[in-house]
């Protein structure tokens, strides 16, 4: 049996192993970013290079009918100095929520990176001319399913499932799919913004962006991690 490994206790971290922070995580002290939009394209075009899979994609939390949070991840499609954009059924259960609370928070967390991000904010909807500018991007299979697919209500059989997309596939086999009413886009308008770098020994370093309203001025805090 392998002997028990000793505890790593504060005079070992300061006496026997210097924090260095490793030169390739970042190109700079983040923590001197005075503004977050700059700082997050920097960080998710990094992830764009170092993440092997979905590096847009993120975790959105919303509140349930009955108060309780709701999570799960989706892509993000489009981002600017107004906000981050996804797309959904608003029939869904997150559009549903979203439509209700108006708010809502996401996560990007970058294991590769060691880097994450988080948000909060208000949420509203695209414009129709966004949700069909960037539909008519999707791959013509991915149209068909967002009118195949009855978003979070329950499903009979994969069969019943099959037998809609078939249905659409003909129905649109010779022309263009125009966007169903029912899918469309959602904008989490940030007030906060935070951005969190592993370190040695859970030193991590924090800094946190709040604003009052959109448009205005940012607010920059160091937080103990």
């Amino acid at each position: 049996m392998e002997p028990p490994r000793p505890r790593l206790g504060v005079s070992q971290m300061s006496d026997t192993k210097r924090i260095e922070h490793p030169t390739w995580l970042t190109s700079g002290d983040f923590t001197e970013a005075d503004e977050p939009f700059e700082l997050f394209e920097h960080w998710i075009k990094d992830a764009i290079d170092a993440e092997p899979r979905d590096p847009t994609a993120m975790t959105l939390a919303t509140i349930g009918d009955d108060g309780t949070p709701n999570a799960r991840v989706v892509l993000l499609k489009g981002r600017d100095e107004k906000g981050f954009v996804f797309y959904t059924n608003m029939e869904s259960q997150k559009g549903r929520e979203l439509d209700a609370g108006k708010a809502a928070a996401l996560v990007f967390y970058w294991k590769s990176l060691n880097r994450q991000i988080r948000i909060r904010g208000t949420v509203e909807r695209v414009t129709p001319q966004e949700a069909d500018a960037y539909f008519a991007t999707r791959p013509k299979g991915a149209q068909i399913g967002a009118w195949a697919s009855q978003q979070s209500r329950p499903l009979e059989s994969r069969a019943l499932f099959e037998k809609a997309v078939a249905g659409y596939t003909d129905k649109y086999a010779e022309s263009d799919v125009p966007r169903p009413p029912h899918w469309i886009g959602y904008r989490v308008v940030p007030m906060k913004i935070e951005f969190w770098h592993d370190r040695p020994f859970r030193l991590h370093d924090r800094i946190e962006f709040e604003r009052a309203k959109f448009g205005g001025a940012w607010v920059k805090t160091r937080m103990y991690p």
